[in-house]
């Protein structure tokens, strides 16, 4: 995503934890034509994102867009219930999101400008299977930007709520291709949400097939129907929905 808003001519500022893959990230940027501005540190640490703000706009004057893509997920049943698993993804799911709102919003409304743009799941429109952190954390945030939507309206800042289905990438490649339904290359994905981003919609959301059904569908099915397809669904299955284990997430992240 950030090579193709380089590609645009946009001057992109990049977050991450991993050194590495950051300095990888801002590399490519400059190779397709653009400017990278690379932040070091965890979207969880309110005090660290303030600094990245300060940074940003102390260099740029502040933001166009601001495009909160941070998100974890593991597996883990009820049955096995963990609120540590629950704060653990909440932390960075939610309050990654928070956190960078807080920071962008008071220069956004003072410029009469500019886009957030939640990376939300097509997850968050129901509680699937082995998946209660990870879908809850994606509903409230579901939530989080709609209700941020109405309350900015007319200030100039539009909110963008992003719902992709599987998109190939670090955290998806974990899971086994055989169960994710119309998984899109990263490129195809990356495209997509800048477009509709671009558009100001207020909900982006794909590939259709899968999109569709989950959110006009799947979303709207009486609570007894969807408790016992989802149950035969998860039966069949030979892994849970999203197959990746903590350690690997917090290593891979």
């Amino acid at each position: 995503m950030a090579v193709q808003l380089a590609k645009r001519g946009a001057r992109v500022a990049l977050t991450g934890r991993r050194k590495e893959k950051l300095e990888s990230a801002a590399a490519a940027v400059s190779r397709a034509g653009g400017e990278a501005l690379t932040l070091l540190g965890d979207v969880t640490d309110r005090s660290v994102v303030k600094d990245h703000y300060a940074r940003i706009r102390a260099k740029w004057g502040g933001l166009d867009w601001a495009v909160l893509n941070a998100g974890v997920g593991d597996s883990k049943s009820a049955l096995e219930f963990s609120a540590e698993n629950y704060h653990w993804t909440f932390a960075t799911n939610v309050g990654g999101v928070v956190n960078w709102m807080e920071a962008v919003l008071p220069d956004m409304i003072a410029a009469k400008s500019g886009v957030i743009a939640g990376i939300s799941s097509i997850a968050g429109f129901r509680g699937l299977p082995k998946a209660g952190a990870y879908s809850a954390s994606k509903a409230a945030l579901n939530t989080l930007l709609e209700s941020s939507r109405v309350d900015l309206r007319g200030t100039g800042v539009d909110v963008v709520t992003v719902c992709p289905g599987f998109v190939k990438s670090e955290l998806t490649g974990r899971n086994d291709p055989k169960d994710m339904l119309f998984l899109l290359e990263t490129d195809d994905g990356a495209r997509r949400i800048i477009s509709g981003i671009e558009k100001r919609k207020r909900i982006v959301h794909f590939p259709w097939q899968l999109s569709c059904l989950m959110i006009y569908v799947v979303h709207n099915l009486p609570g007894w129907i969807y408790d016992r397809i989802i149950r035969r669904a998860a039966k069949r299955r030979k892994k849970p929905y999203i197959d990746e284990s903590r350690q690997a997430v917090e290593k891979g992240s």
